[in-house]
């Protein structure tokens, strides 16, 4: 189940919260000061009143979500979003007067435009795809027998597909920032995916030379680059 932070002061925002609930996804309604604490780690999709986040602190918390992979929305008033809509970065926009059942289509469709989330929790890449509601993974069809590490990994670069991430970034977001291991960690790891992963001439996770990895959204016939 998708989490969805709607982020509002305002009771004609905060009325969505329980509508989503009923519409299947996670909905909590929370300040902008709770969400600013929390960095947007434990959501999805923020659905940000435009009314309550000054510019210059909306700018801060764009460059987290986006480095967290969190799909970003804003909500306001008609007159507000014709004099925003070419300034801020985010995946979409909807109007103060949309119902909850249109807003929990632009949610879906942001999700898929983002990641390749369908409306099933399924992460699509070519032919490997991720079923996050039952951790499992499959190529081609085929099951995969992953541990819970190498799932989170790939789980991670599969819903980030075509970014490039250290492997100190990988180590951050996968293993935590009170993990002590070394880089070599990452590595060991990829490799193993690759091995599970990359048969019948598929090959889905890309090194970068002297920055890190990145999975590709589609599959690609040719070697692994280690």
């Amino acid at each position: 189940m998708r989490t969805v932070f709607v982020v509002t002061r305002h009771p004609d925002v905060a009325r969505l919260g329980p509508a989503l609930e009923r519409a299947g996804l996670t909905a909590p309604v929370v300040t902008p000061e709770r969400l600013a604490a929390d960095e947007g780690g434990s959501a999805d999709v923020v659905l940000l009143d435009l009314r309550d986040i000054p510019p210059a602190a909306f700018a801060i918390l764009q460059e987290t979500y986006a480095e967290r992979g969190v799909v970003q929305i804003a909500i306001a008033a008609d007159e507000q979003l014709a004099r925003v809509t070419a300034d801020l970065a985010v995946d979409d926009f909807v109007s103060l007067a949309a119902s909850a059942a249109e807003v929990a289509r632009r949610i879906e469709r942001a999700l898929w435009r983002r990641h390749g989330i369908d409306s099933e929790n399924f992460v699509n890449c070519g032919a490997l795809t991720l079923d996050l509601s039952n951790y499992r993974v499959t190529v081609d069809g085929e099951a995969l027998v992953m541990t819970f590490k190498e799932y989170e990994l790939l789980r991670f670069l599969a819903m980030n597909a075509g970014r490039v991430f250290t492997r100190e970034q990988l180590l951050n977001r996968v293993w935590g920032y009170d993990y002590f291991g070394g880089a070599r960690t990452v590595d060991v790891h990829i490799r193993r995916i690759r091995s599970k992963i990359e048969i019948r001439g598929h090959s889905f996770i890309e090194t970068v030379r002297n920055v890190g990895y990145r999975l590709v959204a589609e599959a690609r016939q040719e070697a692994a680059d280690e």
